[in-house]
């Protein structure tokens, strides 16, 4: 699927000075940069998430306690 986006000269001269460093193509540096702040999105919806509903006591001790998961199935 393709996507258009306008965006100001100065951060297309900006991407393209920094493509080659990283990126085969100025699409590639776009979809790396979408995909990376969507990450950060997520994380930041399951921070707040985190925010409204601590993990509990006991949830917190399984984490402290390296056979806790022992039983778990190894999926």
């Amino acid at each position: 699927m393709q996507l258009a986006v306008r965006v100001p000269n100065e951060l297309v001269e900006a991407l393209d000075g920094l493509v080659p460093e990283r990126h085969a193509t100025r699409a590639e540096a776009v979809r790396a940069a979408v995909e990376g702040y969507l990450y950060r999105i997520a994380c930041e919806r399951d921070a707040q998430r985190y925010a409204e509903e601590p993990l509990t006591d006991a949830e917190l001790a399984l984490a402290d306690d390296p056979d806790a998961w022992s039983a778990t199935p190894s999926w």
